[in-house]
This record gives C-alpha cells, structure tokens and sequence, in this order.
C-alpha cells in the first residue's frame, strides 16, 4: 500500500489567467525534466515564471514574520484557481548581473571569499585576516581618548585601533580611475552668470545656476578663466557646506562631487541620451596607475603563495586556477613549492576541507562552459547567458533535494558544443531528486526532456493555450508550430553572395585575442562563431563598435519602466501625438499618459498600486479611466475615427494597416513617419505584440527584437548583430533569415555574432574563432563559405555544422 507522503508527485495549475494565459490547467511530474515550449509571446514565462516560481516565492516568504516581510519585496498572488504541490522554487533566469563595479565573478560565487581565507592563513608574509585582501574595505586606523566605565566611575583611557583593509587606495578598489575634461564643464571665456556652466541641467536660469551664482564663494560676473586658484577649487572641488541662496537654504558642493554623485553612480545605461553623451564626452576611465587594475593595496599584493599573489590568482583563467588549487592541495607541484606552511603557522594540509570547496566550485566553472574566465572579470560585463550560468555554480553542488529548479533558455550564447553539457548539468539537478522546468527553443535541449508542454498556437492575445502535453517523440508528430518546427534543417545555399569590400582589423588583442587579422567582408552576410569564450564578441565589438557607419545591436538589456511601451521605446509615439494634437488644434502633451493627458486618478499607470506594507501590494485597474490611462475628455479627440487609448491598444498589424491611410474612413490617420516603425517592428516578427503594452510584461527575446527593429532605422552601412535568435522560436528563426536578406539585399553589409547553425547554414561568409576558449581561443580557425567549413570538419563549428546539415 502507498503511504499518502508518497502520493503528491504532481504540481497542479488549474485556471491559470497571468498575462495572455487563457485559463490554463496543467498537471506536471515532479522529480523529472520538464520542457516548456512555443513561440515567443505565447506565454512560457507567464506560466512557469510569473504563476509557479512566483507563488512559490510568495508562500516562501509569508513564513517569515510580518516584521521580517516588512524588508523583502511584495509578490501579489497570481491570478489562478489553484496552485498545488508546490515545492521551492529557485530561479536560475537570464537577468544580467548588476553592473556595479565592485562586483565580480569571484564576489559573485563565493570563489573570492575562500581564496581571501586562503592567503590569511598560507600567504607569506602574513599580513591579516581574510579582510586584508578584500578590494572592498580599506585600511583605517586611529587614536584618541575614549570615556569607560570602570568601579562605578568614568574613566579616560587613550586607545588606538587600526583595520587593515585590502583596497588600493588610489581607486578605492574599483580598479579604474576617471580624469574629468574640464572643457567640458564649463567655457572658461565666460562667467557663471553668462551661462559658462555646460552640464546637462546647469542651466543659468535654474535651480543649480541660481546656487552657483549666488553662493558666495566666487564672482559670478568674472570669467572662470581668471578665477584665482581658491576660487577655481571652490567650483570644482568644494565639500558639501550650507548656505542660503534668495532666503532658502541650500547645499553648495563643487562640480566634480556632485557629477561624481549624481551621474557616476548611475548605471549608463539607464541614463537618459543627452546625460549619456554629456557622461561619454566629459569623464575618461583609466586603468589605475598604483594598482594596475588589480584593485588591491601593496600590502594585500605582497603576501604570496608559491610565489603567487591573490591578484596573480584572480587573474589567472579559472581552468588554470582550479590545477594550481588540485597541485597546492596535494603539496607538490609548482603550487606546492614553500607552500606547506604560511607564515600565520597554518599548513596546506590544515585548509584540506577548504581547499577541497574552493577546488569544486572552480571544477564546476569548467564543468558549465565558463573556465575561460577569470575571477576578476567584473560580473557586469558577463552575457545574459554567461550570468545564467555563474548563477548555477551555486546550485550544482547544493545538498538540496526535492527543489523546483526553474531555467529560462540556459542554452542562450551556448555552441552546440557546448550544448551537451548543459544538458548533463540539468539531468544531474534531476536525477539528485528535483524537479526541473526549462523554457527552451533549442532541440538539442527539447530532446532531454522527461515531457514537453507547447504554448500556443500563436503569440500574445493568438496564444496563452496549451496545445500539446506529451514526450518529445509524441512532439515531433503533433501539428503544432513547434512540432513541425521541430525537425526543422537549413540547406546550406547553392550560391552565396561575393563580398564588394572588407573591413580590416588589424593586430586586434582585445581580451585573449592573439593579435588577429582578418578581412571581414562587406555586402554580404557574415557569421562570426566559435565556442563561448572564443573572443567573438572581443573582435566585433573590440575592434568594429564606433567605426564610422557601424551600426551595432547588442545583447545589453532594454531599461524600461511600466510606464515605457514600444510606442514610446521605438519614438512611434511622438508622430502619433503630433498628428492627433494638428488633427484636434490642442496641444500634442494631451496625448501623452506620462503628461498633461494623464488620468488625475492613477497618473497615467492604468491601475492604481496598493502598498499594504508587510502584506502583498495590490494592483487594482483604475476605476476612473477603466485602465484607458488618459482623462476622459482627452479620448473625445479622434484621428481616423479612433482616439489615443484605442490606438495604443492596437496590436502592431493593426497598427499598421491604420497609419498606412488605406483603412475605410481613416484616410487622415496616414502618418509616414509611424507607419515606418511598425513596419520594422512587424519585420522582426512582432506584429501580434500591442503598441502600449509595457515593457515589463515582455519576454527577452521580444525585447531584443524592439531594439533591433529601433536600431533598424539608424543611418549605416554596417550592421553589427550579437545572437539575434535569444529567444526566437525555431519558427521565428526563418523570418529572422528573411530578414538578414532583405537588409543585404538593399546594400546593407549585415555581420551577425551567432552560434545557431541556422544562420551559419545561410551565411555567405564564416570566420570561425578557437580552436577552444580563453587562452586555447582567440585565433582564426577558419575563414570562408559555410560550404568549405563543412567539408574541412577541422574545427567544432565544422563538426556540429556537418552534422546539422547532414553532410
């Protein structure tokens, strides 16, 4: 007989409506491999990660009490019936890391921490505790006389303290140092008064000029040029000091601390473009002279291990370091050399439990495709894809079982090389006792699955259903997009393009490129691949990004907030106002939900948010503008016999067909200017997405293709694309082919960083970078038609390639 215990092997979702889900109920295995397919927009994500990884969340955090949920983030509820046999979910998705610059792949997983205990207890000389080589703590000490208590009475004693800290002191452990073009600032010919001031929002007549001028500290009639010296310091350098302006009372602080403040320690690329020019044009970053990028003070770099310091280890390619810890854990070797005992009297042999930690951690950055890095390699600059996996080196070796384990494409920047061994990590997560769900598009990675759930048949309002259940056999016969997709094999071209040009790099040693030369050809569609960590992205990018006429889509995310939309992101919105506001002789600020159109209610969001402190906040739709976002006398205006809100609610098709003129009685609603963008948009494959939909609601893959679509109308000649296919559907993959002809075909030369074999099959050109990754890449292996990289079979490219196209 079954004990009950053992009877709850389902997670059961009944009347699923998150998003565009359309009362989805589906019942799935724990403790097995569950694939979740479809085309993008169907509603993957709106499943696996907003219905069950979040109320998984949800209920996790409601066991904390209501004092400790009060500091954590409010998850609502998702909107379903029922959520049964949940287990904890951990979310293991594609969210870049932060890009703050104190952090890096060994802060980022504990790697760091181990080798800071590490040199404290073998380092020679010794020179502290674990903090003494942390970039992140500086060295401080002091003295004076402190009050005690001592019988009863207060006594003064003279105490000294002093910390010693592991940051260079030059950078304060960011490892680069920034040096201001003070031309940049200010004209120096004028005055303060004239409007020498030339930052962004410094204007004379505002709240900043007002305080400059009127601060006391300098003439603001004199030109800056004939500033005396204390008087230049003051502009530029002055500390925070009160003082009163017109009868209020302000702070003054010096250009360069308040820029510091105010535009440094924003990520750029959520500034708005004009601070982001001002930022690009004014500050220059420089490798630190006193540290020479390693981040760390003298001191920290002294105490060495085998004639090696911490910054030589986190330098060193992860592969590499992960030996010299096996060769120092078995005290022979270079590694061993004068390395059994450190100076604090602890041995090799004593740090066994630790060293065995911090040599599988490092095992397991090989194991997942990511030895080619480094541990000092900021986590900022990490690919979606790699950040995916710097976050599964936590989990590989967790001792939990019976966890949910929840991936969002983990093949994303992966070769087909590399592919197989992601696919053993996730049957390894599986067959520990836990239960893994993967949103995926790649039939390598299908083909591993336990069962498969296919999201459809369309995307957007067109999908949200689930039209299949079963294994992947049964898949490959099912008539849905994906199963007839799913066999799915690019020909290589009987004819390719020639080339009409090249661009040629030259000596190019960006990362671990080895001083490459190559021609890469112009007129054509050409395809640079090779395994993760090639330098692939370092040649492109490092060597064609800010060339004149070079047009570059990379994969850095879209910062948007849930008031942007891809009619404000793409600027289709801008001619759409002007129109309706020429249409209706009023302002073009009315038709705008971020203005003076606004509902007075929700302020334009549409739905009103309900902070309940420690409980779930509530997002209720605004009951006076019934979620329409704009005043009710706004919507009387029409263009076309259609107002604003009807308009942003159009999907792109629509759209389109609208702002053409050719729908019956909307001949006035013909705008050029629109119907140019939505056209791009529809070209890259999002003609079911609406225009006012917002940002957050949209998946990776349909947020790259907006920026692509944005980018599309950039003036160039060149344009440079990095993986085009995150997050296409199989399906998808042919329009996006389609796609790359049109622009080549109008005279565009289109280079396309991509590891999908679909692509390189329909190149006309391949450069193949290898043969492996880190320092055993960073070479050309191949340059020429994808027919001769197939018939060669000298690289993996080659191999997996022939094998694709059944050569």
């Amino acid at each position: 007989m079954t004990h009950p215990a053992d009877t709850h092997d389902l997670i059961r979702v009944h009347g699923a409506r998150e998003n565009n889900l359309d009362d989805v109920s589906v019942e799935l295995p724990k403790r097995r491999l569950t694939a979740f397919t479809g085309v993008s927009g169907s509603g993957k994500s709106s499943l696996v990660f907003a219905t069950i990884a979040a109320e998984s969340q949800r209920l996790i955090n409601e066991t904390y009490s209501s004092f400790v949920q009060g500091f954590m983030p409010s998850l609502a509820r998702p909107d379903v019936d029922v959520l049964d046999g949940l287990t904890t979910a951990i979310i293991v998705d594609q969210e870049r890391m932060g890009a703050n610059p104190r952090s890096t792949v060994g802060t980022a997983t504990d790697a760091y921490a181990m080798l800071r205990i590490l040199f404290s207890r073998l380092g020679t000389p010794h020179i502290g505790s674990a903090q003494a080589f942390s970039f992140n703590v500086a060295s401080i000490s002091g003295a004076g006389a402190v009050t005690i208590e001592k019988g009863g009475r207060e006594v003064k004693e003279h105490r000294e303290f002093s910390v010693t800290g592991g940051m260079c002191p030059r950078c304060e452990g960011r490892g680069e140092v920034s040096d201001f073009d003070l031309t940049a600032l200010y004209d120096d010919s004028k005055s303060i008064r004239e409007g020498a001031l030339t930052i962004p929002n410094y204007s004379v007549n505002g709240w900043y000029g007002r305080i400059f001028t009127g601060c006391g500290f300098f003439d603001p009639d004199k030109p800056i040029a004939k500033f005396t010296t204390r008087e230049r310091s003051a502009l530029l350098y002055k500390e925070p000091t009160r003082i009163k302006v017109d009868g209020v009372n302000v702070t003054f602080e010096g250009l360069i601390p308040r820029i510091q403040k105010s535009f440094l320690a924003k990520d750029r690329e959520a500034m708005q473009p004009h601070i982001r020019a001002f930022v690009d044009r004014a500050i220059t970053f420089g490798v630190c002279p006193e540290c020479d990028g390693t981040r760390l003070s003298e001191l920290a770099r002294s105490s060495k291990i085998a004639g090696k310091s911490i910054a030589d280890v986190c330098e060193m390619q992860i592969s590499d370091l992960a030996e010299w810890v096996r060769e120092l854990a078995a005290g022979d070797g270079a590694a061993g050399d004068g390395a059994g005992t450190g100076a604090s009297g602890a041995s090799a042999a004593s740090l066994a439990p630790l060293l065995d930690s911090l040599g599988d951690t490092l095992d397991s950055f090989v194991a997942i495709g990511l030895g080619y890095l480094s541990l000092n390699r900021p986590s900022g600059t990490l690919s979606g894809g790699e950040a995916q996996r710097t976050k599964m080196i936590r989990h590989l070796g967790s001792s939990l079982t019976d966890v949910t384990y929840v991936f969002d494409e983990p093949t994303i920047g992966l070769h087909p090389h590399d592919i197989a061994r992601m696919n053993n990590l996730l049957l390894q997560l599986r067959d520990k006792g836990n239960t893994v769900l993967v949103v995926e598009h790649k039939p390598e990675a299908i083909a591993i699955a336990d069962r498969v759930v296919d999201l459809g048949p369309g995307a957007g309002t067109e999908g949200g259903r689930i039209v299949f259940e079963g294994t992947v056999e049964q898949l490959r016969g099912a008539d849905t997009v994906t199963g007839r997709h799913l066999g799915d094999r690019t020909a290589l071209k009987q004819t390719v393009r020639e080339a009409d040009g090249a661009v040629e790099i030259r000596g190019a040693s960006t990362h671990n490129l080895r001083d490459v030369d190559v021609d890469i050809p112009l007129g054509v569609l050409c395809v640079v691949t090779g395994v993760a960590g090639s330098g692939k992205s370092s040649l492109v990018h490092g060597s064609l990004e800010g060339r004149d006429g070079v047009v570059v889509v990379d994969q850095s995310a879209i910062k948007g907030s849930r008031r942007s939309n891809p009619a404000t992101y793409t600027g289709l919105l801008e001619p759409v106002r002007k129109a309706f506001a020429k249409a209706n002789g009023v302002k073009p600020g009315l038709f705008s939900a971020n203005s003076d159109g606004a509902c007075p209610a929700c302020k334009g969001a549409g739905v009103i948010y309900t902070d309940l402190a420690v409980m779930a906040g509530v997002a209720t739709v605004c009951e006076e503008c019934e979620g329409r976002r704009f005043q009710a006398s706004v919507l009387e205006y029409t263009l076309g016999g259609r107002n604003i809100a009807e308009v942003l609610n159009m999907s792109v098709a629509e759209a389109e067909r609208f702002f053409s003129g050719e729908v019956d009685g909307a001949a006035d609603a013909r705008i050029p200017a629109a119907h140019k963008i939505l056209v791009r948009l529809a070209d890259v494959g999002l003609g079911y997405l609406r225009v006012g939909q917002p940002l957050t609601t949209l998946s990776g893959g349909e947020r790259q293709r907006i920026k692509l679509a944005t980018r599309m109308g950039d003036k160039g000649g060149v344009y440079v694309l990095d993986e085009p296919t995150t997050g296409l559907h199989l399906a998808d993959v042919e329009q996006l082919l389609a796609l790359l002809d049109r622009l080549v075909d109008s005279g565009k030369s289109v280079i396309v960083i991509e590891h999908h074999q679909a692509v390189m099959a329909h190149a006309d050109w391949i450069v193949d970078l290898g043969p492996g990754a880190g320092h055993d890449g960073g070479r050309v292996v191949f340059e020429g038609p994808p027919r001769e990289l197939v018939e060669d079979r000298s690289t993996l490219t080659g191999e997996h390639l022939a094998a694709y196209v059944g050569a």
